[in-house]
């Protein structure tokens, strides 16, 4: 059963209930844009950073210390459930993951290995016990995992694709083989996502960023049913955020998939999604995450027309559309954190409106 009342306005958002303020965090908040960050990268690459349970520590608290942001989240990378179940990656500088041998057929499928999170990734799990030491009174932790999709996508295209080809056609052409990949993906991320709820998160965000690619049909038959095993299997003691990217046409879809809140991109208007959702869920978005490379004043507009549109109710959370972009200037970055929360707070009172 899920907490009926918790101190962080964020948990409380989570569930819809109400909040003194719009809370708000930030995808990405800790990265690149950071000098921070960028000090540590001269000396670690990213993936040494996501298997140093210190260093990764170190990054996800970095934000905490410039921004009044009402949460954090873990420093790792959705792919890391990937490789101890049998698939190797690099980071290629400028390129993003590239997979040296990319699943295709159903013996690549079938050596995948179903694997318990706390014995393969030990350093996650070690990284979010020491954060929650370091927030607890503060702000509370999202853990996250990427959605079975984007995870599939990535590893039979061998990388980012733009048309997602190889995938639709094991979709079309091969489904056992795609219901086989999906059913193990979707079994490593319930173990994956507990896992990170037994270490010490207190929220998690499914991030299945790629899925937009896809038509409604499609969702329905070749997604939906794996996505509704992920969020039936996990912990229900934590909220769960549902989050994709270009999915306007499937926000029905992904409620009905599941999610105690669905994440937002900038490409539709928020005041419209959440009246095609409903009042059972929250909403977390929306702001195009360019716009903070706005003057101040433009990034203001933006922030009241968001809140303006979420219209005081309880359950939104204030967040970008997607990752904050690299070279995003830090002191944008505080001045939203700051506007939202100051925004906000007079909504309810009928002011903020110029």
């Amino acid at each position: 059963m899920k907490k009926n009342i918790d101190p962080y306005p964020f948990l409380r958002a989570c569930f819809r209930q109400p909040t003194p303020y719009t809370p708000v965090w930030l995808m990405r908040q800790a990265g690149r844009y950071m000098k921070e960050y960028r000090a540590l990268r001269k000396k670690f690459s990213f993936l040494e950073m996501c298997k140093n349970p210190q260093l990764a520590a170190e990054v996800t608290l970095q934000p905490l210390l410039k921004f009044q942001v009402d949460a954090a989240i873990i420093f790792s990378d959705i792919l890391i459930p990937l490789e101890p179940m049998g698939v190797q990656f690099d980071f290629a500088k400028g390129e993003g993951p590239v997979f040296h041998r990319p699943i295709r057929d159903e013996k690549d499928v079938e050596r995948l290995k179903v694997i318990e999170p706390e014995e393969e990734i030990p350093f996650l799990m070690e990284a979010i016990r020491l954060v929650r030491k370091e927030l607890e009174g503060k702000v509370p932790l999202i853990g996250f995992s990427g959605g079975p999709f984007t995870l599939a996508s990535y590893i039979i295209e061998g990388g980012h694709s733009q048309n997602y080809l190889n995938t639709k056609r094991m979709m079309y052409q091969a489904p056992l083989t795609w219901d086989l990949l999906m059913k193990k993906i979707s079994e490593v991320l319930v173990r994956y996502l507990n896992a990170q709820v037994r270490a010490g998160a207190q929220a998690l965000q499914l991030f299945d960023s790629w899925v937009g690619c896809l038509s409604p049909a499609d969702y329905e038959e070749f997604v939906l049913p794996y996505l509704r095993k992920i969020f039936k299997g996990v912990d229900k003691a934590v909220p769960m955020i549902h989050f994709g990217t270009s999915t306007s046409a499937l926000l029905s879809l992904m409620k009905k998939a599941g999610g105690d809140v669905i994440g937002l991109d900038w490409r539709v208007n928020l005041d419209e999604a959440w009246q095609r959702l409903g009042p059972q869920v929250g909403i977390q978005g929306n702001l195009d995450p360019a716009v903070l490379f706005g003057p101040i004043q433009f990034i203001r507009k933006e922030v009241k027309r968001i809140l303006h549109q979420a219209a005081g109710r309880p359950g939104h959370i204030f967040n970008l559309g997607h990752g904050i972009l690299p070279e995003t200037p830090e002191e944008h970055v505080v001045a939203l954190v700051d506007m939202v929360h100051e925004f906000s707070s007079k909504i309810g009172k009928g002011e903020g409106k110029d």
